[in-house]
């Protein structure tokens, strides 16, 4: 494996001891709904019928550089856990797991956040199990449930912190006063919210999070819409630096933040490694000026 198909050794401190290559994997993609391969219509209800091909990315991901893996146990109702201990256990040294708890799936369509103490805590233990670890490295609550009270709900992830089964907390899809509240219960390592090129509402925290050097996860990286459209400067800068619209995205990512660390997901190898090789792509000034940084 030559040095220029790997990603490159641009490291975060995931809770300031995690070494992590910024750029992860996601497995929500390696789901699939309709047991065809093709993804149409996926709900992240199913792990496929076959997991041999999920395994191969996840596998090649790690060949590739990647050292933070992330999944949730409301991803398959479970199964993608499942599937990451089938790839990757037991778990290189330098090797991430990242998952997150808080979410119920009653049926395909619905998320329902349920953020009560005891549940949590449950969830945590089925985690465990299925990762076949003794400690979660870092364990995202995945959606704040407003039924109670943000103290409870990270309060609980701290007891288990204190008892050895949570190495570092993490928050999903918070705003700046609800991170700031989880800040003084217990330390907070990680954000996982929504952000991308075409969607920046979460500015507040990413900044905030730079200042604290808590890791920012954005989800759905590569949604660029019509920033990608024909003509338009994601495409023209794609085509100046010989990549794909994704890896400018991604790259733009990598440019804005050095607490940035995209967990891109996809089924396809092909698609992982044109993912990693963002990280090799450098903007100019110029270039990201013309991206809206």
């Amino acid at each position: 494996m030559t040095h220029e198909t790997t990603l490159t050794d641009d490291i975060f401190l995931l809770g300031g001891d995690l070494p992590v290559r910024r750029t992860g994997f996601g497995t929500m993609r390696l789901t699939d709904a309709t047991g065809d391969g093709t993804q149409s219509g996926a709900q992240i209800w199913r792990a496929p019928a076959d997991p041999s091909d999920a395994i191969r990315v996840l596998r090649r991901a790690v060949e590739l550089g990647v050292q933070l893996i992330d999944t949730a146990d409301a991803y398959a109702l479970g199964e993608s856990e499942d599937l990451v201990a089938a790839a990757l256990h037991p778990y290189a040294d330098e090797l991430v797991i990242a998952t997150k708890v808080g979410m119920v799936r009653p049926s395909p369509t619905d998320w329902v956040p349920l953020g009560h103490p005891a549940y949590l805590a449950q969830q945590v233990e089925l985690s465990l199990r299925r990762l076949r670890v003794d400690r979660i490295d870092l364990l995202q609550l995945h959606r704040l449930d407003p039924a109670y009270p943000i103290a409870d709900q990270v309060g609980a992830l701290a007891a288990l912190r204190d008892q050895g089964k949570i190495r570092h907390i993490g928050l999903s899809e918070v705003t700046l006063d609800e991170l700031e509240q989880a800040q003084q219960v217990a330390p907070i390592a990680a954000i996982q919210n929504h952000y991308n090129l075409a969607t920046r509402g979460h500015e507040a925290v990413l900044d905030h999070t730079t200042a604290a050097g808590i890791a920012f996860l954005p989800f759905f990286p590569l949604a660029t819409g019509d920033l990608a459209r024909p003509g338009s400067a994601i495409a023209a800068i794609a085509d100046e630096l010989g990549a794909a619209p994704s890896q400018v995205a991604l790259a733009w990512l990598l440019h804005r933040a050095p607490n940035m660390l995209p967990i891109p997901g996809t089924a396809s190898i092909a698609h992982l490694e044109q993912n990693l090789g963002a990280a090799r792509l450098r903007l100019t000034d110029e270039q990201l000026l013309r991206l809206g940084s």
